[in-house]
């Protein structure tokens, strides 16, 4: 370790992990920009975007959903969350048994470690029962972590996309679908 960074204060050496995590970040392949939503013929009709205020599970069903939502995540810092998701979502639908303990250590050092460059925000006890649970891989042991960071998203992240510049200009930008504009009765009148 440099020898000037050992005479910090510890508040900036937890600053300065922070910055070195999020910087990291920036450099990695990010997972999707918002830019993927508006590519051409390929953008969301403007009813595959008001579906995602139905409920969190058809914004996350919804490629372009996902792709806006993880947008949105980015810019308020907090798309560990989404990647930590899908993470626990691919560890479960892993098949052969050695390397279970290899994708779930990764998952843990990433995520769960109060060490880990992406850190995902988990009480106390849901930590400890995760670590316990990697002592014998199984396609459940982050289950509880991953349903902890669900619930934050439902409750806090969807909420607030929804009401975001992201989702807005999503819907403004967003053209009927040929069907819609088809049947003129069902077209809003301006």
């Amino acid at each position: 370790m440099c020898k000037g960074l050992v005479s910090l204060p510890a508040c900036c050496l937890e600053r300065a992990k922070e910055l070195k995590a999020r910087l990291g970040i920036l450099l990695q392949k990010p997972i999707c920009t918002l830019s993927c939503c508006k590519i051409g013929k390929n953008k969301p009709t403007l009813e595959e975007c008001l579906k995602w205020k139905e409920s969190f599970e058809r914004l996350l069903s919804s490629r372009y959903g996902l792709c806006a939502f993880t947008a949105f995540l980015v810019s308020e810092f907090s798309e560990e969350n989404i990647a930590f998701y899908f993470a626990c979502e691919d560890y479960r639908r892993t098949k052969c048994p050695t390397k279970l303990l290899t994708k779930a250590q990764k998952i843990y050092n990433e995520f769960i470690s109060s060490e880990a460059p992406r850190e995902v925000n988990i009480d106390h006890e849901t930590r400890d029962i995760t670590k316990a649970n990697l002592m014998n891989p199984s396609p459940s042991c982050f289950d509880q972590a991953q349903h902890r960071i669900y619930m934050l998203m439902t409750k806090d992240c969807y909420p607030r996309f929804l009401h975001s510049p992201v989702y807005r200009d999503l819907l403004c930008q967003a053209k009927p679908s040929t069907k819609l504009t088809n049947l003129p009765h069902l077209v809003k009148k301006v």
